[in-house]
């Protein structure tokens, strides 16, 4: 069972190190809020949801390590923890989303003591964790009808389980299968019986596709094969994919959708191909305080990841290196956006609000 992120009884926070996959199947326990920071910021736990489960998390270590009884200082604590954690990476707005909720369950509470005040925090992490676990269920279920039996699913870096809280008995009921977002319309389809097949996208420069999504997939038994990214033209060309399914780190109220960067190319080229582009995304990853993709932060990373590939380097010493770590796909690129309340099209502004609560 892949448990992405886990809250365990004597608050630490269990994260799978998905750095070291696939070779290494190892946990990291995140004793208190700045290792949960780092955790966020290194990539040991990424894909949008998932760091909204870990920050949601962090939030709640850190409030569990505030010694003050007096609350006042408790709640300006928090509020430091809080920025701490938001501050991590730019782009995924779920992990803002997370923060938010933890402010609002903690700090809208009135004539609350401090540990009440830090159950608060607990119970409402463990809410949005079990919560992510049958979001992605019901969004991979909305979307399955979408990829025919036969087809072959094209999709780019890791929007599987691994990106998300992963799968676990709740108490609600048992997951039976790894879901995940992009991969849970894959996964889904392939619970109905449908013979589905998977061309993974390597993902430079961080290769998740390679890393994790193919690892994934092997693991629930689904046939995906691997490509390089710029492989994906020809494959297009040759009609080996009927379909496109990536996530989202940020939605614009208009629809466009911030995804790990190459998404946008692989978007034009579905277009050129006529071959439809979905996205599939929880609801806290839609903003809808921002009206397009162009207001959307785009995060530039270590540029190492460019020049090496672990410790090996590839590329000359002192060459000027550009890393941004996503890119924007234009809502007219997109056949439709599919999230656990349904499924939005053209014209997005309008469709997406519907689902809006």
């Amino acid at each position: 069972m892949i448990k992405t992120v886990e809250f365990l009884e004597n608050g630490i926070v269990r994260l799978i190190d998905q750095r070291l996959l696939p070779t290494e199947e190892v946990v990291v326990d995140c004793k208190n809020y700045l290792e949960l920071a780092e955790a966020i910021k290194n990539m040991t736990v990424r894909g949008a949801p998932a760091i909204g489960v870990a920050a949601a998390g962090g939030v709640a270590l850190g409030a569990r390590e505030i010694t003050t009884t007096d609350i006042g200082k408790f709640k300006a604590e928090f509020e430091k923890i809080c920025d701490v954690i938001g501050g991590t990476r730019p782009t995924a707005v779920n992990l803002f989303w997370a923060v938010e909720r933890m402010r609002g369950a903690v700090l809208g509470a009135t004539g609350a003591g401090v540990e009440e005040l830090k159950g608060r925090a607990a119970n409402e992490a463990k809410k949005i964790l079990a919560e992510d676990l049958l979001i992605n269920e019901t969004l991979g279920k909305n979307g399955a009808d979408f990829i025919g039996d036969g087809e072959t699913v094209l999709t780019h870096c890791n929007a599987g389980a691994l990106a998300t809280a992963g799968h676990f008995g709740t108490a609600l009921g048992v997951i039976k299968a790894a879901f995940g977002t992009a991969l849970g319309v894959i996964k889904a389809a392939h619970l109905q019986g449908k013979r589905i097949s998977v061309f993974a996208d390597e993902t430079r420069p961080f290769l998740q596709g390679a890393r994790l999504t193919a690892w994934e997939l092997k693991k629930e038994g689904i046939d995906v094969t691997l490509i390089t990214d710029n492989m994906a033209g020809y494959c297009m060309k040759k009609g080996l994919v009927q379909k496109i399914v990536v996530g989202a780190d940020r939605i614009a109220r208009n629809g466009d959708a911030a995804n790990k960067i190459g998404t946008y190319s692989l978007s034009i080229l579905a277009k050129a191909h006529g071959i439809p582009f979905y996205v599939a995304a929880p609801i806290s990853t839609i903003d809808y305080n921002i009206p397009n993709g162009d207001h959307i932060p785009i995060e530039e990373r270590d540029l190492r990841e460019v020049t090496h590939v672990g410790n090996r380097q590839l590329a000359p010493d002192g060459i000027k290196i550009f890393n941004p770590a996503f890119d924007v796909t234009p809502n007219e690129n997109i056949a439709a956006i599919i999230t656990e309340r349904g499924v939005a099209t053209a014209p997005f502004e309008q469709s997406l609000d519907k689902l809006r609560r």
